[in-house]
């Protein structure tokens, strides 16, 4: 019997206020709480909720044949509790049916692996802490944030403990080898891993509800097709999904909830596979190969690199600015600047700044709360400018070279029709930090 590993990641930034509303100096509280309060009961009202009934009833039905992973980060479950506790009762239900895996990741769904080895390490422990006081079972499955691996990173997670690892099968990476194996680390062959199947994932994820898609509708019969057309020697089928993309991203009149509904009847009934954990398929398998990932990889876009958030100099220099910081943070015991310290690294903001308006530009715009990279760039800059003034108070040391809130000059091009110029700036008296003024747009000649 082979094998589907059906996983979802749910996952919700705190959202920051605006520096219209944040008095740089001042006030030291940097989060909208009703946007964040408005969003996540949103999402949980029509994915979280509404999805977790479905699968609590699909488990009950198709036990133990069917299974499911989640990969919830610190941030989302911080939100749920706090807004809207009977999501994260959903969650508690779904664990207690024994065929839930819970994934570890880090907590605040950072880019820490890529930037600082201690705060990537410590994030994910208390995450795991976090996975067993509310499900009383700790994580023995590792996912990165946004699905980020290299060898090296991959190495880290080994030496933690962990003995399986989800990641994307980037197609640059694999060449003519099939994602549909388990794999092991360049480095550290005891550390197996499951790469997404990008295309079937996709096909759920982004594609379902596009009605200009060649296989719309798509059913569970053309999926079935499909899993039996892939080679019998193939063992493993690994769907990512982000979890808002049930209910929420495609709305139930798409008929995503119908499709998940009648998913495991077809899969069991027509075709050579169940459904499985990470953890139970890297019980059940031996990895083939080692894959060697010498630069780090993602799910995110068609390079399936990590560019949507250091893709250009305008990320580049807030994530520098951010782990420059890591030092001084550790030596800080005020709560309120730890709890900051989390927050202002959930790779979101970054992903906000990104300047990839084409192949993927929908995708991005659909996740961007701005009007523009350089609106979230100047926002976040100025948050951190503040949280930077705490930490060297609280430390009773400078960073150097200080930090200056300037726009890089970037060199990915605008949208065709509209230039958004750098917002003009005017020097604050009490931070010594350039704020924003005004923002001017002007019209390219002849389009």
């Amino acid at each position: 019997m082979r094998s589907i590993c059906l996983n979802f990641q749910v996952h919700q930034p705190y959202r920051l206020r605006t520096y219209r509303f944040f008095d740089m100096g001042e006030s030291h509280y940097y989060y909208d709480d009703f946007l964040n309060r408005t969003i996540i009961r949103r999402i949980a009202d029509k994915s979280y909720i509404p999805a977790n009934k479905l699968f609590l009833d699909l488990i009950k039905k198709y036990d133990p044949s069917f299974r499911i992973s989640f990969s919830l980060s610190g941030l989302a479950i911080e939100q749920m509790e706090r807004y809207c506790p009977d999501a994260m009762d959903s969650f508690v239900k779904l664990s207690k049916t024994n065929a839930v895996e819970f994934l570890a990741e880090t907590y605040s769904h950072s880019l820490a692996s890529l930037r600082d080895k201690e705060e990537f390490i410590s994030q994910v422990e208390k995450h795991a802490r976090t996975i067993e006081r509310i499900f009383g079972k700790r994580p023995v499955t590792f996912r990165n944030s946004e699905l980020i691996y290299s060898d090296l990173i991959g190495e880290t997670v080994s030496e933690m403990g962990y003995q399986t690892m989800l990641t994307e099968g980037a197609k640059h990476v694999l060449g003519w080898k099939s994602p549909n194996f388990l794999y092991c680390n360049a480095i550290n062959p005891k550390l197996k891993l499951l790469l997404k199947n990008f295309q079937l994932s996709d096909d759920i994820a982004f594609r379902f509800a596009r009605k200009d898609w060649a296989e719309w509708p798509l059913t569970t019969e053309k999926f079935g097709r499909w899993l039996n057309a892939l080679d019998d020697k193939q063992e493993v089928v690994n769907i990512f999904i982000d979890y808002p993309a049930l209910g929420e991203r495609q709305g139930p009149e798409t008929g995503i909830f119908e499709f998940i509904k009648a998913l495991p009847a077809t899969v069991l009934k027509h075709t050579s596979f169940d459904f499985r954990t990470p953890s139970e398929v890297s019980e059940q398998l031996q990895p083939i190969s080692a894959v060697h990932v010498p630069f780090p990889i993602s799910w995110a876009d068609e390079e399936r690199d990590v560019t949507a958030w250091l893709g250009n100099e305008l990320q580049k220099e807030a994530v520098a600015k951010l782990y420059d910081l890591a030092p001084l943070v550790r030596q800080c015991q005020d709560a309120s600047i730890q709890r900051d310290w989390g927050y202002l690294q959930a790779s979101d903001h970054f992903y906000y700044m990104s300047t990839k308006w084409f192949s993927d530009g929908e995708v991005h715009k659909f996740f961007n709360p701005y009007s523009s990279p350089y609106e979230a760039f100047i926002n976040y800059m100025n948050v951190l400018s503040d949280f930077i003034i705490r930490v060297e108070n609280q430390a009773g040391q400078s960073l150097h070279p200080p930090i200056k809130t300037v726009v890089p000059e970037i060199k990915a091009p605008l949208p065709k029709k509209v230039v958004k110029r750098v917002k003009k700036t005017e020097l604050n008296a009490k931070t010594g930090v350039k704020t924003p003024v005004k923002a001017v747009s002007v019209k390219k000649k002849g389009k």
